[in-house]
């Protein structure tokens, strides 16, 4: 296994009546936050649930740290202890109070800090300007303060790699941003501390993602570092008149009545010399909503 990777898989298969994850070989890269980018559809959370043990169903092999196979995933201890998750399903049964969490918490999870706990769910205002509620039931919450509920219990425990589901999804603007600085602190927590999170919208979580997987119809499409990408991709922006002449290399392209703008690959960019352009680095979202479409089945 290579050993810059947390986590290695070869050959994944999972197939549907409708839909095919087919993923040939997956690295997530140790010691950064990694983003797998996709719309709605594109098998994010099949990954992931086949990467966290949630589902078994697949071909395929996987391995954990450079040493545990997904066989040991369920009957070695020290692997779940290493590796958190929150999901968008009932991750906490509805009639569980917040008190009752984190006992069931202790007893799962040998390394579960209550103390660290409470002062999450008090960081996180999960019960608002109150204080800490351990009667709170999870049915007496919205879907925004359940997941912070669960980034709370997870955050409270000392692991190696944290996985989420769309983490990001219903919480407020305010909270995506603590979320970012939530991920940013943990991966500074400690050495090789890795962050894997699902996305359908890059954009609030751009500034904490150092790696991007893109994923379009079952597949990975692209993938590498942010800043590796970046120079990958190119914006591009002209007159009007040119449109035809660049729409054959260009990935996506937007029109005004000034002009047009889009997204090519730079090496591409010697395709265009001699018209009218301007180029800039483009963000992330920008180069994922470009390879998105260009791989996507819908046209």
């Amino acid at each position: 296994m290579d050993q810059n990777s947390v986590i290695e898989a070869k050959n994944i298969i999972k197939k549907y009546k409708n839909f095919t994850l087919d993923v040939p070989e997956f690295k997530l890269p140790k010691g950064f936050a990694t983003a797998l980018i996709g719309e709605n559809g594109a098998g994010k959370t099949t990954l992931l649930n086949i990467l966290t043990g949630i589902r078994s169903d697949y071909q395929g092999t996987i391995n954990y740290f450079g040493k545990y196979s997904e066989k040991e995933l369920d009957n070695t201890p020290e692997v779940k202890e290493r590796i958190g998750y929150t999901g968008t399903d009932n991750y906490y049964l509805p009639s569980w109070t917040v008190g009752q969490i984190a006992d069931i918490s202790s007893i799962i999870f040998d390394k579960f800090d209550s103390a660290k706990f409470k002062k999450y769910c008090d960081d996180l205002a999960i019960f608002g300007s109150a204080s800490f509620d351990k009667h709170k039931k999870v049915s007496a919450l919205s879907d925004g303060t359940k997941t912070k509920l669960m980034l709370a219990g997870v955050l409270s425990r000392e692991t190696d790699l944290l996985i989420m589901d769309e983490p990001a999804s219903p919480l407020d603007p305010l909270m995506r941003d603590k979320l970012c600085e939530l991920i940013r602190d943990y991966i500074n927590s400690g050495e090789n501390k890795t962050v894997f999170f699902s996305t359908h919208n890059i954009s609030d979580m751009e500034n904490v993602t150092d790696y991007a997987i893109i994923m379009e119809h079952g597949m990975i499409v692209e993938q590498g570092f942010v800043e590796d990408l970046k120079e990958k991709y190119i914006v591009v922006k002209g007159e009007r008149e040119d449109v035809e002449k660049v729409r054959p290399i260009l990935y996506t392209m937007s029109q005004s009545n000034y002009g047009f703008e889009g997204i090519c690959l730079a090496e591409n960019l010697d395709k265009l010399a001699g018209l009218d352009i301007a180029t800039e680095t483009p963000s992330l979202f920008k180069i994922s909503v470009a390879v998105m479409k260009k791989n996507s089945l819908i046209k």
